[in-house]
């Protein structure tokens, strides 16, 4: 069993830049999908970005493409998710998923369907 641990989120003004971090430890996948997932408050799930073990394959929502990047370190088990130039509706509960890859779809579904999910870190931003 795969276990994931956030970190990293706070509270901080527009403009600003945090980085969020997730672990993971357990039992997990050499090829793998990562990815973090955000909720606000009376608002669905919404994927945010994605990344495969190679990290050749990325995915981004539109609403923050060009402001933050995903990436990871293998031997670490951890993604990270850096965040600048943040607006007020970043703020959520950011969620770390890790799954393992399916043939006949892509990351950002895989971990919709199949992933492991952590228990969330809160990103508030302040206009």
């Amino acid at each position: 069993q795969v276990r994931l641990v956030e970190s990293g989120g706070g509270s901080v003004q527009a403009g600003r830049s945090l980085r969020l971090s997730c672990a993971a430890s357990g039992y997990i996948y050499v090829n793998r999908c990562m990815g973090w997932f955000r909720q606000a408050p009376g608002k669905d799930r919404e994927g945010v970005a994605t990344i495969s073990t190679g990290g050749d394959s990325t995915y981004y929502a539109d609403s923050v493409k060009g402001r933050f990047t995903i990436s990871q370190d293998n031997a670490k088990n951890t993604v990270y998710l850096l965040m600048d130039n943040l607006k007020s509706e970043d703020s959520a509960i950011y969620f770390c998923a890790i799954t393992r890859p399916r043939s006949d779809t892509g990351c950002l579904d895989s971990l919709v369907r199949f992933g492991a999910w952590g228990q969330g870190t809160q990103v508030a931003v302040s206009s």
